[in-house]
């Protein structure tokens, strides 16, 4: 009798896939997004589809502020326990990978490498986003050394985590969109090089999309009842939908991705 059991795939080819559309999506923002014209005047319009009272205002900053502190100590206590308990330091390892890799990464290119043209639009270069890589990054490195079975929660609650975070950065005015979703794609480039740092066989996470997409609804709530509001009234609730929507939906797939071409830890 044959068998019919289907044996896992290697995660190396599915994330070179993955590193590469991570890749070839930030040079296509960047050309978009931050080289021309058009893609400066869109981006700007975008962050500036909605607005927060002083209070809220306050809240969202709050919110900023603990972002590194809150994420790194969280990485480096599930790590350590993890590792201890689990014995997996390839996890570990492509852990610091990604944490590293893409927060050296965001800072270089936003510091030294990436020139914002005057436009009009202004000339100061924010992206990629520095918090939400620092969310991202957490998350990606979560994806890593959790047991496969946890990748569904750690998807929606890490969707949650990030959507907020780079919701609260577009509508303090810190990052305009295409910054927050640069800060995304420079972290799944390098969860990539971490799964193939760390090899093996790809795990069967289930709902995984379901469940990013529940963070990515409970963030958008999260963030009018703090107070957010489009900027027009009722007659730019359309465009500040769209704009915080699309940016909640990027994050769902960003994880989601991430947890496609996870390795079985």
């Amino acid at each position: 009798m044959s068998s019919t059991t289907r044996v896992p795939s290697r995660v190396s080819g599915p994330a070179l896939v993955v590193g590469a559309a991570a890749v070839t999506a930030f040079v296509v923002l960047v050309r978009v997004a931050l080289m021309s014209e058009r893609g400066q005047a869109a981006d700007e319009h975008a962050m500036l589809t909605v607005a927060a009272g002083r209070e809220a205002e306050l809240t969202l900053l709050s919110i900023l502020g603990r972002v590194p502190i809150w994420s790194g100590a969280t990485l480096a206590v599930v790590c350590l326990l993890l590792a201890a308990r689990r014995h997996h330091w390839r996890a570990v390892i492509g852990a610091a990978v990604v944490i590293v890799g893409a927060n050296v990464t965001t800072q270089v290119l936003k510091q030294g490498v990436l020139e914002r043209p005057d436009l009009g639009y202004g000339f100061h270069n924010s992206l990629p986003s520095g918090h939400v890589t620092v969310a991202a990054s957490v998350v990606a490195a979560l994806m890593l050394v959790v047991p496969a079975g946890a990748r569904a929660a750690v998807a929606g609650l890490g969707t949650f985590a990030v959507g907020l975070t780079g919701l609260s950065t577009i509508v303090a005015g810190w990052h305009r969109p295409a910054d927050v979703v640069a800060a995304l794609v420079v972290a799944l480039g390098w969860f990539a090089v971490a799964v193939v740092v760390q090899g093996g066989r790809r795990a069967r996470a289930r709902a995984v999309l379901p469940t990013a997409l529940v963070g990515a609804v409970a963030a958008l709530i999260a963030i009018v009842l703090i107070g957010v509001r489009p900027v027009e009234g009722m007659d730019g609730f359309v465009d500040a939908s769209l704009v915080l929507g699309a940016v909640a939906s990027v994050t769902a797939v960003t994880v989601s991705a991430m947890a496609w071409i996870a390795p079985d830890a």
